[in-house]
């Protein structure tokens, strides 16, 4: 049988619990208070307005076209500070080690090009999960935290709608850099190099660790209506690191998975396509026959993945 050896030795010494809270922690404090305060005033150096006038449109981003690209610099910013520079601090000074111990295992073209195929292909399969998710009601007793969740979500979805509606290229090439690089990059090293190594450690369990590390993976985004399709998305993404035990794959694939969407958002802005099939209000999934040969598809190359990069060195 195949096994692989991927463990990282961090938090020597330490309480993985313990460091995967920290990690946490700081990231969100950095995403927010730094990266939010720098974000704000980086974003003001790219607005056509006075201070004032920034300040209140910051209170309603998305009233304001003229705002996009501010918007971005500052998503931008705090998601680079709190997912990115964060975490690699963290890694140097709590963790007396450098990031590349992360990148340490050599991988291949063709293994990161499998794991972008794999991510593509799944987003179909992915899709009857969406549509499930987002159309899941509550009992009546939970009627008001349904109500809370929902309006959360549709806050998102505007932001989100906001921020794929691209006037022209530059714009869709500064979305790509903040919806898809920064945060494929970001996520990756916070919920797959730090907290699936650190519950791998704590635990015992690759599944276990790859689990857990991709539920914390969907609650941070705060949309109850999109947590499973995420929490599968962040599995997906975790057995593409344990099987390659290089984040460069899962990093490259979840960029893939992102930059995908916005790409097909982008053709469809400028009359690629004659409808909208990645229309955020209706959530609706592929037809029967697309969802069932994605997921085959998925599965299949899932298998081939880990044939591929699989050793016969035992793991814990």
């Amino acid at each position: 049988m195949n096994n692989f050896d991927n463990e990282l030795t961090l938090s020597e010494g330490k309480s993985p619990y313990t460091s995967a809270l920290l990690i946490l922690v700081l990231s969100f404090l950095g995403a927010t208070v730094v990266g939010g305060g720098i974000g704000f005033f980086a974003g003001f150096l790219f607005f056509d307005g006075d201070l004032s006038e920034y300040m209140e449109i910051t209170n309603d981003i998305t009233a304001s076209n003229a705002f996009k690209v501010p918007a971005y610099v500052m998503q931008g910013v705090s998601a680079i500070i709190g997912f990115i520079v964060v975490p690699t601090l963290f890694m140097i000074l709590y963790e007396k080690k450098r990031v590349n111990l992360f990148f340490s295992k050599k991988t291949t073209p063709i293994v990161i090009s499998l794991a972008v195929i794999i991510s593509l292909a799944f987003t179909g399969f992915n899709s009857w999960f969406v549509e499930w998710n987002a159309n899941i009601h509550f009992p009546e007793f939970l009627s008001a935290f349904e109500n809370y969740a929902r309006d959360m979500e549709n806050r998102a979805m505007e932001l989100t709608k906001y921020l794929t509606e691209f006037e022209s290229t530059g714009v869709f090439v500064l979305a790509f850099i903040v919806i898809a690089i920064v945060p494929g990059v970001g996520e990756e090293l916070v919920f797959r190099g730090f907290l699936q190594n650190y519950f791998h450690k704590a635990y015992k369990n690759i599944h276990v660790a790859i689990w857990a590390s991709a539920i914390m993976f969907s609650a941070i985004h705060l949309q109850f209506f999109g947590f499973i399709p995420r929490v599968l998305l962040g599995a997906l993404f975790g057995y593409l690191y344990h099987w390659s035990g290089n984040l460069i794959v899962p990093m490259v694939a979840h960029i893939a998975n992102n930059g995908f969407m916005l790409l097909l958002m982008y053709m469809y802005e400028f009359d690629y396509f004659d409808t909208n099939i990645l229309d955020l209000e209706t959530q609706e999934s592929v037809p029967l026959s697309t969802f069932i040969v994605s997921g085959v598809v998925s599965f299949v190359l899932i298998y081939y993945f880990r044939k591929l990069n699989s050793t016969t060195t035992s793991h814990t």
